[in-house]
Order: C-alpha cells, then sequence, then structure tokens
C-alpha cells in the first residue's frame, strides 16, 4: 500500500483541476465491504476497509491533493446515498450498465465477466438454456436479477421452464445458499471469484460464462455532469499511464484466468472453535455490541420521554390535540421500521440540506428513526398502564389536597411503572434486535460487524454463533432488571400488597 501511495505521489498532475463533486476539498466514497477483491473488511478493524477500489480512491485522492473519507453501507444505499450528496462517487465493484447511466456517470477501470458458480464438482453447463427449472442466487439490488429476467423471456419462448431467481441481501449470503445447497448457482463476477476461491477452499467452482457483452467493465459512479467525468477519465488514464493501475492489479493477483488460478485446499472442517472464541472475545465484535446496546438505550430513553406527556393528553378529554397525537401514533404504528428508517436517512436530506452534514451520522440517523417509531408504541402501553390505575386513587390524592402534579407523581406513576414495566421491557427488547436494521445505513452495530466477517471469511456458522451469545447476554441481562425493578415496585402491586393485609 506504501508503494502504491508512492506512485500515486508521482501521477499527481502539477496543476489538476479538481472536479465539482469533491465537497469542502475532500474526496468522499461510498462503498459497500462486501465484494472482495474489490472492496472488503481485510481483518478485524470494521473501519479497515480494503480492496481494488479502495486503492484506486486512494490514489485519485493523491492525484487531486485531497484527504479521502470512505463511507460503508448496504449495496441498496449506495446510489441513493449519492443523489442525496452524501458521497462525491460510488467506488464499491459496480458493473458498468447502460440502465445506470440514465441517472449516473460511470467510468470504467477494470476488466471482468459475469460467470454462473456452484459447488465443486458440478458439471460444466452449454449455455443458460441448462439453468431451466433450476434455482440460482443474487444478490438484490444488483442488476443480475433482471438480467436473469430477461433470459427467463427467451426460455418461455422456447416452452422451456424459468430459472427460479432467488435474492438475498448480501453477496455472502447468496455464496452461502449455494455451499448449504439450497439453491444449485448463483452469479458473479469472474475477478471476485478468484478472491473467493481462497476463502472457500475450492468449495465452487465456475461452471459457465454467459455471452453478455454489457458484463465486461467494473466502473466508478458519479453525479451527471459532462466536466466532472472527463476530469475523472483524465485521472485515471493518468494511472494507467504510469503503471499504478498495473501495481494494484498485481497487489490483487487478478489472474487471466481466475477459475482455475488457485490450487484448491482440502475440506474445511465443519466448526472452528478457535474462529468462533476470536470472534467472542475481539474488540470489533464489542464494540458492534456497544453500538448496539447504545442505540436501543438512548431510543428507548427518548421514547419513553416523549410517549408520557402523549399518553397523559390522549386519556383526556378528546380535542384537536388528541386528534393529532392519534394520527401521530397511528402514522408510525403503520409505517415499517426499515422505511422509516431510509427515508431520515435517505429521502430527509433532500428537502433540507442540513442533514447532508457531516454532524448526521448513520448513529444519529438510527437514534432519531428509532426513538420516533418505538414512541408510537410506548404511547399506548403508558396509555393503558394509567388507565389501569384505579381511579378511587387519584380521588384520595384530591381529597388529601395533593395537587395534580403531586397526585401523578406520587400515586398514579408508580402504580402504572409497576403496570407497565413487562411490555416496556418487552418493547426494548425488540429494539434491541431492530437496531440491526441499521446495518442498512452502514451503522457498524452488532449484526453489520457479523455480517462483515461473515463476508471475509465464509465462516458463518461460527460467527452467527459468536453474535447469538452476544443478544442472549444482552436480553438475559434487561430481563434480570426487569425482575429486580418489578421486586422494587412490588409495594405497588395491589393484589401482592393484599396478600400482606392484617
Amino acid at each position: 500500500m506504501a508503494g502504491l501511495l508512492a506512485m500515486a505521489g508521482h501521477a499527481r498532475a502539477d496543476a489538476a483541476e479538481r472536479p465539482d463533486f469533491l465537497h469542502d476539498g475532500t474526496l468522499t466514497v461510498c462503498t459497500n465491504p462486501t465484494l472482495p477483491p474489490m472492496t472488503f473488511v481485510n481483518g478485524t478493524d470494521v473501519n479497515a476497509v480494503d480492496g481494488i477500489d479502495m486503492d484506486i480512491a486512494h490514489g485519485l485522492a493523491a492525484y487531486w491533493h485531497v484527504p479521502l473519507v470512505t463511507t460503508t453501507m448496504d449495496f441498496t444505499g449506495l446510489f441513493p446515498s449519492l443523489a442525496a450528496h452524501r458521497c462525491a462517487m460510488v467506488a464499491s465493484g459496480i458493473i458498468k450498465l447502460p440502465a445506470r447511466e440514465r441517472d449516473f456517470d460511470a467510468v470504467a477501470y477494470q476488466d471482468t465477466a459475469l460467470v454462473i458458480v456452484a459447488r465443486a464438482g458440478t458439471q460444466p453447463l452449454a449455455s443458460m438454456a441448462d439453468l431451466s427449472g433450476r434455482t440460482v442466487a443474487v444478490q438484490s439490488g444488483t442488476s443480475y436479477a433482471s438480467r436473469l429476467a430477461r433470459e427467463n423471456e427467451h426460455l418461455a419462448a422456447s416452452g422451456l421452464a424459468p430459472i427460479i431467481i432467488q435474492q438475498y441481501p448480501t453477496e455472502d449470503e447468496v455464496v452461502q445458499q449455494v455451499l448449504i445447497g439450497r439453491v444449485f448457482a448463483f452469479a458473479s463476477q469472474d475477478v471476485e471469484l478468484y478472491y473467493r476461491q481462497e476463502q472457500l477452499h475450492g468449495r465452487v467452482s465456475v461452471i459457465l460464462v454467459p455471452p453478455y457483452p454489457e458484463y465486461r467493465h467494473f466502473a466508478l459512479y458519479i453525479r451527471k455532469d459532462a466536466h466532472d467525468r472527463a476530469l475523472l477519465e483524465q485521472a485515471l488514464a493518468t494511472m494507467v499511464r504510469n503503471g499504478q493501475m498495473a501495481a494494484i492489479q498485481k497487489e490483487w493477483a487478478i489472474a487471466p484466468d481466475p477459475a482455475t488460478a488457485l490450487p484448491h485446499a482440502g475440506p474445511a472442517p465443519m466448526f472452528r472453535w478457535g474462529i468462533f472464541f476470536a470472534a467472542l472475545t475481539s474488540g470489533a465484535f464489542m464494540r458492534g455490541a456497544f453500538i448496539t446496546l447504545a442505540v436501543a438505550v438512548l431510543s428507548h430513553l427518548a421514547a419513553i420521554m416523549i410517549s408520557i406527556p402523549m399518553a397523559v393528553a390522549l386519556n383526556g378529554r378528546r380535542s384537536w390535540l388528541t386528534l393529532v397525537l392519534g394520527g401521530y401514533v397511528s402514522l408510525f404504528r403503520a409505517a415499517p421500521t426499515l422505511l422509516q428508517l431510509l427515508f431520515i436517512w435517505n429521502a430527509l436530506p433532500q428537502f433540507l440540506p442540513i442533514f447532508r452534514e457531516a454532524w448526521f451520522t448513520p448513529f444519529l440517523a438510527t437514534w432519531l428513526a428509532l426513538s420516533i417509531n418505538e414512541s408510537a408504541y410506548q404511547v399506548e402501553i403508558n396509555r393503558a398502564a394509567l388507565n389501569a390505575v384505579d381511579r378511587g386513587q387519584e380521588l384520595a390524592g384530591d381529597a388529601l389536597a395533593l395537587s395534580r402534579r403531586q397526585v401523578y407523581w406520587h400515586v398514579i406513576f408508580p402504580q402504572a411503572l409497576r403496570i407497565a414495566l413487562p411490555p416496556t421491557i418487552n418493547e426494548f427488547i425488540n429494539l434491541l434486535k431492530t437496531t440491526s436494521l441499521a446495518s442498512v445505513i452502514s451503522l457498524q452495530e452488532l449484526l453489520a460487524i457479523t455480517q462483515i466477517q461473515v463476508a471475509r471469511t465464509f465462516a458463518f456458522t461460527e460467527y452467527y454463533a459468536a453474535a447469538l451469545v452476544y443478544y442472549l447476554a444482552m436480553v438475559f441481562l434487561f430481563l434480570f432488571v426487569q425482575k429486580r425493578v418489578e421486586r422494587r415496585f412490588a409495594w405497588a402491586d395491589r393484589h401482592q400488597a393484599g396478600t400482606h393485609d392484617p
């Protein structure tokens, strides 16, 4: 890497014109680090994104004399983030396709080819027609599904059964389905396969290279701008002329025949305890668990603070305020949590540019989305708990000349808390698991860390088991807290309190 950066220094043009997409003098690149060797997490540090794309991004930043900032996220969030000005460029092993160039400019930088891959030992196919009636896995959000759908039109015209297209959120899940035998094959790129063969110990092989001319180049994507595109092409051409691109290809051992470039290793064991314990005690998993816990706790605290006055108001007389609050609760209970999260992260900046700034991080977006969503559910819990408190308790407080505030603080709230506590803890446990949705906007919580490590090694059983241990530990901790708090407020339980009456 040091050598490449040194070469990048030689690649600098003395007076290289900078493109307009360099916001605040910084090259911000969005990437989905699950496509080795193009872009992936190369080690246990989830912030250390590596690969061909990252080497090229470093080279471009050096060429323009600007710092590089890399933002990782789910594949489906790349282009919305580019459109929302969250990044200047998308570099994530994405194919140059005319359909994408309708909305964005694409500059090619690496030749490739689409391949159909199956478990080792599967007989090679003669054509795509041999996939008729078989299941092929693809990563959702990529163009593979639409390309196979077009292939199905030809099969239908020939009277053959269609290819069954199964889509999965990430590339590593696609490969897993082939390894466990759930699908027959998956679609990928030859450069990626070369790298994965080393990870997979030779458990997959290429069975067909379809003659698709449009799947021949990886490309960098930017927002449409002819001037910026020309400057990006000029920078890449300079890197080719001075040998920097060749050095990158050599570093990642891109071979002309990737399917046979590496010797096959022996079969891998079913469960590797060393990987499991290494994941369990790794800083990356601990950091991911801390982020998961922090976003869940802060979101739920905010939801409780929002929901208490709303619950009191909704239990009062009907007015325009109760109608507005009722609409709020109905809206956010009806809308899917993932949709709310994506709206706040990707759509909000379209209307309010302030949310494009660096201060609005994935953590803040997740906290905001989950707080709003959770408050709608917590309102109903609190409202029901307040209604369950005997009306006579309130009247007794009035008879003692207590103020309204004193009645609520000393009489009603303690009893309502005892009633609301179990469903509130249940909601918190659900929220703890819902935080995994934040991986789509690049928050590096526990499940995102797990997925990244799985993509890097394909030791999915070991990493999933380690993540399960963390989730169980967190849930059991809060169940323990629930029991302690229930015991603390046992005096407020009128049934238990009655058993001690003389």
